[in-house]
């Protein structure tokens, strides 16, 4: 139960003053639903206003803070501006500008021969000196309130970086003094100051280093305490050994041997199984690397041993997907296998769960469907849970809690992780890494093509279907908006029917199952030549004979998301290519992301480069990285300030008496201010 202590953080943020509906909307649009929300969301930059006496051309472009008079008022007819006219104290003019028919607030802002202290950004107009919409008109004894550095914030459209800040004034005014839950050397040592006066600080001078560097460490020292836990807690949680027999998988016949890599993590995962202790291993693996086969030998483990297991997939897409693959696999071996998804209703679903309770159901394949409270097991024995990143420590718990005995776990990733988010997503499992292809699959090439070429991409998609070939085309994230992502491949499917007519399907986030399915089972079937996509194939869809994968506007995307895209093709044996439509400008970063692309298929040597390339500032999105976000801890300060969190971590389990003694009660106070307490079974019992 969270401390009474940081309830007041925990309110709603209509607690702070001054936030009705109107301005309630910006502030969820940011997620900024409570008042720790808005404690940190903190600034990411600043404005420094120059204190001046008299006007200068030299200042425009510049941020400045001077005392103006009023001497007459312009306003245009219609829709114009209304032109201010001012002079400071030596006479030289400049026009305050407002736009959208504010004539009688500037009037009443800046009365006719009344002095007001001005600020912001001075601007040249022709030959003339202008500010547009002034950050601050205050009578002279008000001018205090000016501040000379003033955060900057992400803002939603109806807030202001100004109205930020003071909400976050109130928002500090309701945090607490919390007891110190930082090693007192390391404390010492980086010279940070403490919790709140960081917070403070923050807020206060978005340049102060040492204040965002110590609320970034906090927040890293928590999630690294949480993992400890969680694998602790998992760790003295009385088992199950599950014993290989070979009974079921000597029987399996596959076309194909093991690479070494695979039969190296079988024998990992084996070993793992045949303890009492709960194994908690991740798979990591490159795209085609073979993971769901190590997967499948587990589960057929799991059944030898009179066992149930239970396959965890993020989208429906793949759990049908991987439904399919394994009735392929196993087919003619005496195992049952069943899928549940959300759209599974009715008498399919009863028998489904009467399957399971009873045991005759030896595989169940799924999304999160599969650990509601309606879904029970007679034996579950194994838990895989496939792309990890898309669900929480506690999301997966629960599932392992529907066993009567802890279950394994293995989960999955097919987004290469640098050993940084390694350590600091799943600090609590042993890793194994699937480091090489399997033998005949042949290199991606990938081509990085402006957008004012499209119609020879066009072109070169024309002759591919001539050859009998299909090809994906991966429409760009336009906004955060399905929408947005919907209305750009509907508008592209059109483009390409017009030339291709019915050989041309489109998928996207927001059709129903059913009709997703059919598109799907269309293209895998090779009745349809081009599939016009957003994301939502970005993972698991398998047709091997797609060998061409168009992305527009790749330059939007991150590194890791156009490596798992890229991996929608070269998953037969043909020769695949990747085609990157870029944007007419890009920044550096984007230039060197498409470079990189183009150099390797490397998906480690790729997320490292993706996480060195983010930098500050730049924060980690679920939607480029596939990881779970920090929202204070920056990539940059990931790598440098993880590692020295562990080690913190771990000395106050093993030296300082974990949660029970001083330090570990301030240790606890922080897993619940980072969220960082659920799926913490220690937690629960106090």
């Amino acid at each position: 139960m969270r401390p009474d202590i940081l309830n007041p953080l925990f309110a709603e943020v209509t607690a702070l003053k001054g936030i009705g509906p109107g301005l309630a909307k910006p502030l969820d649009r940011l997620g900024l639903s409570r008042v720790v929300d808005v404690a940190f969301h903190l600034p990411t930059g600043w404005v420094d206003r120059l204190a001046r006496e008299e006007l200068d051309m030299t200042d425009a472009g510049r941020v400045i803070a001077i005392t103006l008079t009023a001497q007459s008022y312009r306003s245009s007819n219609g829709r114009g501006p209304t032109r201010v006219q001012a002079t400071d104290k030596f006479g030289n003019y400049v026009s305050l500008v407002y736009f959208g028919g504010h004539s009688g607030w500037a009037k009443k802002l800046a009365p006719i021969g009344e002095p007001r202290r001005v600020s912001g950004r001075l601007e040249q107009y022709g030959q003339e000196l202008q500010i547009v919409h002034p950050d601050y008109v205050l009578p002279l004894e008000e001018a205090g309130d000016t501040p000379e550095r003033e955060a900057i914030y992400p803002l939603s459209e109806g807030l202001t970086s100004k109205r930020m800040g003071q909400l976050a004034a109130q928002a500090i005014e309701r945090a607490p003094d919390l007891a110190e839950w930082i090693e007192p050397g390391l404390l010492a040592k980086h010279q940070w100051p403490a919790w709140r006066e960081a917070l403070a600080r923050i807020h206060a001078d978005p340049s102060d280093a040492v204040a965002r560097e110590r609320l970034a460490y906090d927040e890293l020292f928590a999630n690294q305490l949480a993992l400890m836990l969680v694998r602790q807690s998992s760790r003295a949680r009385r088992g199950r050994a599950l014993a290989a027999t070979g009974r079921l998988r000597d029987a399996l016949r596959l076309p194909y041997a093991l690479t070494g890599a695979q039969a190296r993590t079988v024998r990992e995962i084996e070993g793992d199984l045949a303890q009492a202790q709960p194994m908690l291993r991740l798979l990591q693996g490159d795209v085609g690397s073979g993971k769901t086969l190590v997967a499948t030998l587990a589960m057929l483990t799991a059944v030898e041993a009179g066992a149930q297991a239970a396959l965890l997939a993020p989208t429906e897409i793949l759990a049908r997907q991987h439904y399919e693959l394994l009735r392929q696999t196993l087919a003619g071996l005496p195992v049952e296998i069943a899928v549940l998804t959300g759209r599974d209703k009715g008498r399919v679903r009863e028998a489904t769960l009467m399957g399971l309770a009873a045991g005759t159901i030896d595989i169940l394949v799924g999304t999160h469907a599969i650990f509601q409270d309606a879904v029970g097991y007679k034996d579950l024995g194994l838990v895989v849970v496939d792309e990890q990143h898309r669900f929480g420590v506690a999301q997966r718990m629960m599932l392992q809690a529907k066993a009567k005995t802890a279950p394994h776990l293995l989960a999955m990733t097919a987004t290469p992780i640098p050993r940084t988010l390694t350590l600091a997503n799943y600090g609590e499992m042993d890793v194994s890494q699937l480091d090489e292809m399997p033998p005949g699959r042949q290199p991606i090439e990938t081509r990085v093509i402006s957008e004012d070429r499209l119609s020879d991409v066009v072109d070169a998609l024309g002759r591919h279907l001539s050859d009998n070939g299909q090809a994906y085309w991966v429409c760009p994230l336009v906004e955060e908006s399905e929408k947005s992502d919907m209305a750009a491949a509907e508008a592209r499917a059109e483009t390409l029917r017009a030339r291709f007519g019915e050989r041309v399907g489109l998928v996207h986030g927001r059709m129903k199952p059913p009709e997703k399915d059919a598109v799907m089972a269309a293209f895998a079937a090779g009745q349809i030549g081009v599939l016009v996509a957003t994301t939502v194939i970005e993972v698991g869809v398998d047709v091997p004979n797609a060998t061409l994968i168009v992305i527009e506007h790749a330059d939007r995307f991150g590194l890791a998301q156009l490596h798992q895209l890229r991996g929608r093709v070269g998953r037969g044996s043909g020769k695949s290519n990747c085609l990157l439509i870029r944007g007419g400008s890009l920044s550096e970063t984007s230039r060197a992301r498409l470079a990189l692309m183009r150099e390797t298929t490397d998906g480690f040597r790729i997320a490292e480069e993706d996480l060195r390339l983010r930098g500050a500032g730049e924060l980690l999105g679920t939607r480029q990285s596939g990881e779970a976000g920090f929202r204070l801890a920056t990539p940059d300060m990931l790598m440098s300030l993880l590692p020295v969190a562990t080690d913190d971590a771990r000395l106050l389990i093993d030296r300082d008496g974990g949660l029970e003694g001083p330090r570990g009660q301030a240790a606890r106070t922080a897993l619940y201010l980072f969220e960082r307490d659920a799926g913490v079974a220690l937690l629960r019992s106090g």
